[in-house]
């Protein structure tokens, strides 16, 4: 056989591979058209390896039921749930903040689509930088009784991860259950034996979706990007700032680390508390059921109303996002986002665009600077959409903001792990303080304008006069935006 000949057998069976191939990604993908031509995008130009890439980054989670979930646990979550909406329908909820009743309908859709309960006997405290966030969490560390529970995307092996490690493991050998869920992918710089010296005092460590065959983890796109902290089922710490010096502002790269926390107290940490242990349960292959000592009788701590919102890829439907969605098109005054990526889907995009067309007032903080190149013009793309319509865009210039809010109308607002991007509302696993309470909400009305003092606008004149190899970086990464 010659070589020309050889060559285009070759070619020919490849070409029958990949069109398989192609297929296969369609009908797993068949829910999501986005991503399913963005995959095909990279199997036309990387024939078969692009398919070893889609099978390490673009499974379809959802398919599979990894949560069990015991079956009276099930039934009386159901039984919650139904005598929670009995009392929406029968108006028998009276709201400490008057406001909130507005939101009587997107209370609804997250009690029925996320199991989310609604609490009005809670306490907020916000913090707007690692080092009020880690002086709180500490002193709180330090009085813990019975267990500590945390969970945290990102853990480095510096300076806040090893003073963290070393409280931790006092607590242990004080006889204090301690439990630290991480997730490796996240925490991809952390020595095998970081959380040796937790484990001999009787503390426990667990990996969330670890590789199962070194340096290869068929997981490896959905991630636990979740950060909680949760002390004798009482207090409760959610929010934006991972454990690691660079959020102490201690990176010379970004200098300053803007970001936004929350420490709750009252009936919205046990559903935190809840949500932990359904992730330790999968990545410790434990079944810790509902003792008393993780959900303690609650105290009235305050008047705060909290739903606590988690989603993940496990799911078809994107509560967080559909959350989003449902605060924008409510607002008749303003919508407010903080967010250091923005790659916001076609019916979130949308959403925003009949916002600022209808009059409110649309305000979006990125960062000013990249810590993910191909995120960041991606982010430049879509709020070329927004622009022209009369949405202001600010670019924070006084270090990094890794903060994910959302205000509406200075009455609802939410703080938490997801950021505006499709990574968020399909990919990852998130959870979101979603808070109806006025004083809360002008609080980061405040904190919002304070950070647009630290800002420069960017406007739909200066978007326009970019050079051409930002419109070429633009559009490559729009292309690339489902799977980002």
């Amino acid at each position: 056989m010659s070589y020309s000949s050889f060559s285009q057998n070759f070619n020919t069976v490849i070409i029958a591979i990949n069109v398989v191939l192609a297929i296969s990604v369609i009908f797993l993908e068949r829910r999501n058209v986005g991503a399913t031509w963005a995959w095909l995008m990279v199997l036309l130009f990387l024939p078969i390896v692009g398919f070893v890439l889609y099978l390490i980054f673009g499974q379809n989670l959802s398919r599979f039921k990894i949560y069990k979930v015991r079956k009276e646990s099930e039934e009386r979550i159901a039984e919650l749930i139904k005598r929670q909406r009995e009392e929406f329908k029968n108006y028998r909820l009276a709201y400490n903040d008057p406001a909130a009743a507005a939101y009587e309908d997107l209370i609804y859709m997250n009690l029925s689509s996320a199991m989310a309960f609604y609490s009005q006997d809670n306490s907020a405290e916000l913090f707007i930088d690692g080092p009020s966030k880690f002086e709180a969490l500490f002193k709180d560390l330090e009085q813990a009784k019975e267990h500590i529970h945390l969970v945290y995307y990102i853990v480095n092996n510096d300076g806040i991860g090893r003073k963290l490690l070393e409280c931790l493991t006092r607590k242990a050998e004080e006889g204090v259950e301690v439990r630290f869920l991480y997730d490796p992918i996240g925490s991809y710089r952390l020595p095998s034996g970081f959380f040796a010296p937790l484990i001999r005092a009787g503390g426990q460590a667990a990996a969330f979706f670890p590789s199962k065959i070194p340096y290869l983890n068929f997981r490896v796109n959905y991630r636990n990007h979740r950060k909680l902290a949760i002390v004798d089922g009482k207090i409760g710490y959610i929010g934006g700032i991972n454990v690691g010096d660079e959020y102490m502002g201690l990176d010379k790269r970004f200098g300053y680390w803007r970001d936004t926390h929350l420490r709750l107290t009252g009936s919205s940490v046990r559903q935190m508390q809840a949500r932990f242990l359904m992730d330790w349960n999968l990545a410790a292959k434990e079944d810790l059921g509902e003792s008393e000592k993780f959900f303690p009788p609650v105290a009235d701590a305050g008047t705060v109303g909290v739903q606590i919102v988690a989603s993940g890829p496990d799911q078809t439907l994107e509560q967080i996002r559909n959350a989003y969605i449902k605060m924008i098109h409510h607002a008749k005054e303003s919508v407010w986002i903080e967010t250091p990526y923005f790659i916001p889907d076609e019916s979130l995009l949308n959403a925003l665009q009949m916002a600022a067309l209808s009059g409110v007032d649309v305000r979006i903080i990125i960062p000013g600077i990249p810590d993910h190149q191909m995120v960041y013009w991606a982010t430049h793309s879509y709020l070329g959409d927004l622009l022209p319509l009369g949405v202001k865009c600010y670019l924070y210039q006084n270090g990094f903001l890794h903060a994910k809010t959302l205000i509406v109308d200075g009455e609802a607002a939410t703080v938490g792990t997801a950021n505006f991007d499709i990574r968020s509302f399909k990919l990852n696993f998130e959870v979101n303080a979603i808070l109806y309470d006025q004083g809360v909400a002008r609080q980061l009305q405040d904190i919002f304008r304070k950070d647009m003092e630290n800002s420069v606008e960017w406007t739909y004149e200066a978007y326009l006069k970019r050079p051409t190899s930002h419109k070429f970086r633009e559009s490559v990464t729009r292309l690339l935006s489902p799977i980002l």
